[in-house]
């Protein structure tokens, strides 16, 4: 089983926790202004990358919090579990 590091709880099994996207996406200042083809670019339109990603987790049977991880997609190792609005870190190994 896959253990994922909370970091308000600590380590909990994979089932505890929901995937909520990419993270760090910034929402638009006026979203008014946008055309329809940017508002949709913002709204569906994610990076997926091959390695590592960073993206927003929830821990629904735990605290209920959301939080960021940095997880290698191919391995589906998580290098780094990191509290929302707290910067990115760099994980071991990464340029």
């Amino acid at each position: 089983m896959l253990l994922i590091r909370c970091p308000y709880c600590g380590e909990r099994p994979e089932v505890e926790f929901r995937h909520g996207g990419e993270a760090h996406i910034a929402r638009p200042a006026d979203p008014a202004t946008l055309t329809d083809e940017e508002w949709a670019d913002f709204l569906y339109m994610r990076s997926n990358p091959r390695g590592l990603h960073a993206e927003r987790w929830r821990h629904v049977h735990g605290c209920g919090r959301f939080f960021n991880a940095v997880r290698h997609t191919v391995t589906d190792k998580f290098l780094a579990t990191y509290k929302v609005g707290e910067p990115r870190p760099a994980p071991e190994g990464e340029l």
